[in-house]
């Protein structure tokens, strides 16, 4: 038997919008059709999932002008160029201003889509309909979009929220084992910024996390989104609490971009941050060191790497750093805890303490 539907408003006033998390929501042509405003829609997707996904969205999408644009597969295809590409579309398309562009895929897919639908014509709709754990739990809800540049990830983009989510749970059993294991990444985050007692919850169902099982699953991504879900609500911009949700983020961006985004997966990056982040915490005196191995004991738990990739030096990886939004006048702004549940936004950092817990 699949587990019940689970319905999360993401409540910004008048935009606010539903986070619907099921099995078959792909098929429920119904539901998610009837966001849609316009005669125009762009499903944008990729070369992986386009074929096994792509055909349940057509049966919807009956009696409308539409067209798909498809992208290569992985974080370096998240670029101004694969923009442009969904952009000429939506000009052959005819898309009008009530258009909707339809995101199928993961987190790079959600990021370039939500940035092309809110570059065209200042602005249409949009609808995620996330494939991976890690976009389900984190990337399609709050409405960051955005591309990489080579020097930095996610350095060009815009706050650009969707009209809905559409999280269906079949999608994972297409997820190679690698790429679910990073989407946990960001489930722990989430405990290990604000909920203490989730991170408890998962210490004691990791084993069900880990083999699967749907009801575990459903109940780590409700709780994930339905925490982020309240962040956003309060912060939509980032200008303050929403900043939390980076725990890990400064460090692994710059661990990803070190490795040319083919070394390590985004929910890989997050972890090994996270991980930095609590021993950078832990050297600061902010926190103890059973914080620390209880963190790394989880990420273990969950098949989740703990340790720098070989072959990155500490002063490449600060460079990077230096580079992370968060910054403010030339001082590395970071994300700490004071212990799970606890985290903080640390302005002023000093560099030698960060190369300390890079080396």
């Amino acid at each position: 038997m699949n587990p019940p539907l689970q319905t999360i408003d993401v409540a910004l006033g008048q935009r606010s919008y539903p986070v619907w998390i099921g099995a078959g929501l792909l098929g429920q042509h119904a539901r998610w059709r009837a966001m849609l405003r316009g005669r125009h829609a762009l499903v944008v997707s990729n070369t992986t999932v386009a074929p096994l996904y792509l055909p349940r969205i057509e049966a919807g999408l009956e009696g409308l002008h539409w067209s798909s644009f498809l992208i290569d597969d992985g974080e370096a295809h998240k670029t101004f160029a694969n923009v442009g590409g969904a952009l000429d579309a939506l000009g052959r398309l005819g898309a009008t201003r009530d258009a909707c562009v339809i995101a199928l895929g993961g987190g790079v897919v959600g990021d370039l889509a939500g940035f092309s639908a809110a570059c065209w014509m200042r602005g249409i709709d949009f609808i995620q309909m996330p494939t991976t754990l890690l976009a389900m739990v984190d990337s399609s809800v709050g409405g960051k979009t955005g591309v990489n540049l080579p020097v930095g990830k996610n350095l060009a983009g815009a706050f650009h929220q969707p009209r809905a989510v559409i999280a269906d749970i079949d999608t994972l059993a297409s997820l190679p084992d690698r790429e679910y294991r990073a989407g946990l990444a960001e489930v722990v985050k989430g405990a290990a910024i604000g909920d203490e007692p989730f991170f408890a919850w998962l210490e004691q169902h990791a084993d069900a996390l880990v083999a699967r099982d749907p009801a575990a699953v459903l109940e780590a991504i409700a709780r994930k989104v339905r925490y982020k879900a309240g962040v956003v609500a309060r912060d939509e911009t980032e200008q303050g609490e929403r900043a939390l949700l980076n725990l890990g983020h400064t460090f692994g961006h710059a661990l990803e971009t070190a490795g040319h985004y083919t070394t390590l997966l985004h929910g890989e990056g997050v972890a090994v941050g996270m991980l930095l982040a609590a021993r950078l915490s832990e050297r600061l005196g902010m926190s103890q060191a059973s914080d620390t191995a209880r963190l790394q004991r989880l990420l273990e738990t969950l098949q989740l790497p703990v340790t720098i990739p070989p072959g990155m030096a500490p002063e490449q990886l600060l460079a990077l750093m230096r580079m992370d939004k968060k910054n403010t006048a030339g001082q590395l702004r970071l994300i700490l805890w004071r212990g799970i549940g606890q985290a903080e936004i640390i302005p002023g950092v000093a560099e030698t303490d960060v190369l300390a817990v890079l080396a």
